[in-house]
């Protein structure tokens, strides 16, 4: 039993970072605050939207979804990276997210964190590459045929129904995208460090 509660201990302690993302997700989700991406707004000077916007939901079956993605991320990729790792992350992703949606003009509003997980997917694919060579390719084709899906047809069949609200498929891109140049930024200051 002593093993157990230290195993658990242990977890708890690595995975504070995601604990305290869902915390706040869910916070901002009960109390229905209204953080959401909105261009007039962060033209006037509401920055933070850049970064709150992708922990606010449209509503709980859109919160549920995104909670399931970061338990995937946390349960499957977090140990490959540390804690500060992730949360450099998922502040570039998000920031560069809200930048490509705010140059992209094509929307006032966003809400959610899926395109923040598109990054972290494949931030986690890669890592997942370098153990495991199959499944890290194939979460890799994975992603980039969703996301060349989406810039064809559109949302994905079904999902649109699931979260209640237009899905957003460019911020998933732009999630993506930022993943990679992250990815690949660090790669780059960690060799100049070395």
């Amino acid at each position: 039993m002593t093993d157990m509660l230290h195993t658990l201990q242990f977890h708890l302690r690595h995975q504070k970072l995601w604990l305290l993302l869902v915390v706040l997700c869910l916070a901002l989700q009960w109390f229905q605050l209204d953080t959401a991406f909105d261009r007039s707004a962060i033209q006037q000077g509401e920055v933070w939207r850049l970064l709150s916007a992708h922990i606010t939901h449209l509503n709980w079956n859109h919160f549920w979804l995104n909670m399931a993605g970061i338990l995937v991320v946390m349960l499957f990729f977090s140990h490959y990276q540390s804690t500060m790792y992730w949360l450099g992350a998922i502040i570039f992703v998000s920031l560069f997210c809200s930048a490509g949606l705010m140059l992209d003009m094509q929307l006032n509003r966003y809400v959610g964190f899926s395109g923040v997980l598109h990054g972290l997917f494949l931030i986690g694919a890669r890592y997942e590459t370098c153990r495991y060579k199959l499944s890290g390719m194939v979460l890799w084709v994975l992603i980039v045929a969703k996301l060349m899906w989406e810039q064809l047809y559109g949302a994905m069949p079904g999902s649109e129904e699931m979260t209640g609200g237009r899905v957003a498929v460019n911020a998933h891109l732009y999630g993506a995208v930022g993943g990679v140049v992250f990815l690949l930024l660090h790669e780059k200051v960690w060799k100049l460090l070395k």
